[in-house]
């Protein structure tokens, strides 16, 4: 008789230790994206099914699903975000398969607020009976969204919220409270007469404003005045972050830090280079990809603050499924409570 595969077999099979597998499992941050596919790969070998998926099954076996469709709406984002939340998606497709659960996915080429509406019109003629959403908070995708719901239809944001919308509920991070503990690190980092510049993506994404807002004012309560901030608009532009920081670095006296609170975090990095300012600015940022990684590594990034980017793609899925298959509400906002700190001697 076939031995029953076990933890301990997919890991010695991975390469790893038991409790990697388990945060591989329970789809928790922060596994090397390179150990993760190693442990699927083994569970995949091995058939190895956690209690937990084991009882999922066994009851899912027992039960009739209603087919459903639901939507998910992307931004134009790239990069790490990019590949986290479709790797989740893909992951809550899998699963919710079992349950007759279609999803489609649309992303937007640009951040025109008309785009994202398109793109919701388009999955609701496809059938959609929930929505997931990451968009502008901007006051027509709000309204869409309410119609949506005047129709029966549910939305759940993530990643970025529309709190003033009637969405169901929000999955993502506090993003106040990383903006402010980004603060609480940078202000031990630099003389209390120090000049910073705050650089976000855009200002009409809820996450990046919000994260921008609790960084200002920890700030604020750490002793910098607000005329010690200078904040700029990137729209996560390469180019744009390359010349707007090295024009900072020449026209601000006293300039002794820049918070990233958006992407192109290369574009900063390279510019302070180019100034010959490297290990003379604190440069902290947020989230992680293999070239933050390298950042980390040489030096030239100090910290970056991390989120649950997999979660994002998959646990609005899961919910939405939820409701529309066993009519079951999500409790709450679901954000979550992990946020890393991430230095050169800790991101492996």
């Amino acid at each position: 008789m076939q031995k029953r595969p076990t933890i301990q077999m997919v890991a010695e099979r991975a390469g790893v230790s038991r409790g990697t597998v388990d945060r591989v499992l329970n789809n928790r941050s922060y596994v090397r994206a390179d150990v993760r596919e190693r442990v699927l790969n083994a569970i995949r070998e091995t058939g190895y099914l956690s209690p937990r998926e084991a009882h999922r099954r066994s009851v899912a076996s027992q039960q009739h699903f209603q087919p459903v469709r639901i939507g998910v709406v992307l931004p134009s984002w790239a990069g790490p975000f990019r590949d986290e939340v479709t790797r989740g998606i893909d992951a809550a497709r899998a699963v919710l398969a079992e349950r007759g659960a279609q999803i489609r996915v649309c992303t937007c080429e640009s951040d025109i607020p008309v785009e994202t509406i398109d793109l919701l019109d388009e999955l609701l003629a496809w059938g959609a009976q929930g929505i997931a959403l990451c968009a502008l908070n901007d006051i027509s995708i709000e309204a869409k969204v309410n119609e949506m719901a005047e129709q029966g239809i549910p939305c759940i944001t993530f990643n970025s919220d529309l709190p003033e919308s009637r969405r169901l509920c929000f999955v993502g991070q506090d993003y106040a409270k990383s903006g402010r503990i980004a603060a609480e690190l940078l202000s031990k980092c630099i003389p209390q007469d120090s000049r910073v510049l705050a650089m976000v993506g855009n200002m009409e994404y809820n996450g990046h404003r919000t994260r921008l807002d609790g960084f200002c004012e920890r700030m604020r309560e750490c002793g910098f005045e607000t005329g010690q901030i200078e904040i700029v608009e990137t729209y996560n532009d390469y180019r744009r972050t390359y010349n707007k920081v090295s024009e900072a670095l020449q026209r601000m006296s006293g300039l002794r830090a820049i918070y990233m609170a958006n992407r192109s975090v290369t574009g900063c990095v390279d510019a302070v280079k180019a100034a010959g300012m490297a290990g003379k600015i604190r440069v902290i940022a947020h989230d992680m990809s293999p070239r933050r990684k390298t950042m980390l590594r040489e030096g030239s990034l100090d910290l970056t603050i991390t989120q649950d980017l997999y979660r994002q793609g998959y646990q609005p899925l899961q919910l939405l499924c939820d409701l529309l298959q066993k009519q079951e509400q999500p409790a709450t906002d679901q954000q979550s409570a992990s946020i890393s700190i991430i230095c050169a001697e800790n991101m492996d």
